[in-house]
């Protein structure tokens, strides 16, 4: 694992203190770790998103929609 030393002015410092004490995380290492992570995955779920958005229309999702899936998640059950 690598090392990266990061700087933070006193009142950040105590604020990651006091997350890392009251959310139960072993080191700020570790909350650091899981802010970083949790960016990852919103940036991931914001690009699949967009790419959601810039793809071509379907059927809409009505009722019909989902009672095709509702039969086809059926008859691979069965």
């Amino acid at each position: 694992m690598s090392t990266m030393n990061i700087s933070l002015p006193d009142t950040l410092k105590s604020f990651v203190d006091e997350q890392v004490s009251q959310r139960g995380y072993g080191t700020s290492s570790e909350y650091m770790r899981e802010l970083i992570r949790k960016d990852k995955d919103g940036q991931q779920l914001r690009g699949l998103l967009l790419a959601g958005a810039a793809s071509a229309s379907t059927a809409p999702a009505d009722g019909s929609y989902f009672e095709s899936l509702r039969d086809r998640v059926r008859h691979t059950q069965g």
